[in-house]
């Protein structure tokens, strides 16, 4: 996907989308996407789950090109979640394939966009090969500058913050830390998204309505866009038509509306 500038990569717009309507400047700063439906979409035409998984890391494709030329800081996808090692064995080591073969597939994709990737769970406990070429592609990538790429693997809120909250007792049990210095700043910065700006929106895909275990901390003021569209048939109109749905609401962080006065 080599189309090189905003207008060309989003030229031709459905006529459900009003690209005019479109307010550059108040693009998200970071979007997180929940990609789910991708067995759904390949039953759904009598293929294998594994086709689904393949069909939506072009998904994921589009949508990461389109952050870039929407100017998004941050994208975040939820890939492989601590839940998921439940699914069938030949799922999972098909996933764990397609990860590693994926990433050093995309990686052109990566440099030539100038995305950096980071890892949102435990990627230690992932099997060698897929860990192996994670690490390589983290180490490729250090140095971009661009948009950053949170990739949720492995991943789990609950388990996030337990670990967190492991991390912040060492520091106190070592002396490093006062317990009275524990301030919600403390935890963010033991969570996998430290240094992160935390989700503004949030895109779940196949019509389902809940987190997931999915940044339970971060996401506490994000705005969330459900689409019953499953991944794999979400593109940059799908992603365009909720960044469009963000621009029109009213953000109040539990306080009062300036427009409304409540």
């Amino acid at each position: 996907m080599d189309d090189s500038t905003f207008e060309t990569f989003f030229a031709n717009p459905p006529s459900t989308i009003d690209m005019s309507l479109l307010d550059r400047a108040r693009i998200p700063h970071h979007i997180s996407c929940i990609m789910d439906g991708n067995g759904r979409w390949a039953t759904s035409r009598g293929l294998s789950r594994g086709e689904g998984h393949k069909a939506g890391i072009v998904s994921l494709r589009e949508i990461i090109t389109a952050c870039v030329r929407l100017g998004v800081d941050v994208l975040s996808a939820y890939a492989f979640s601590t839940e998921n090692w439940s699914r069938p064995q030949a799922e999972v080591n098909l996933l764990m394939h397609l990860f590693a073969k994926t990433f050093i597939e995309e990686l052109p994709l990566l440099h030539r966009e100038n995305v950096r990737v980071v890892f949102l769970g435990d990627i230690e406990a992932l099997p060698d090969e897929t860990r192996r070429v994670f690490e390589y592609g983290l180490e490729q990538t250090r140095d971009h500058t661009g948009m950053v790429l949170a990739l949720a693997v492995n991943y789990g809120g609950r388990a996030e913050i337990t670990r967190a909250a492991r991390l912040i007792a060492q520091r106190v049990q070592a002396g490093t830390l006062d317990p009275e210095d524990i301030t919600q700043d403390v935890v963010a910065d033991h969570l996998y998204t430290a240094g992160l700006p935390d989700p503004e929106l949030v895109i779940r895909t196949s019509g389902e309505l809940r987190l997931s275990n999915y940044l339970l901390w971060q996401v506490a003021y994000a705005e969330f866009y459900v689409t019953d569209t499953y991944w794999p048939d979400f593109d940059r109109w799908g992603l365009v038509d909720a960044i469009l749905s963000f621009q029109h609401r009213d953000r109040r962080f539990g306080g009062l509306s300036a427009a409304k006065g409540r």
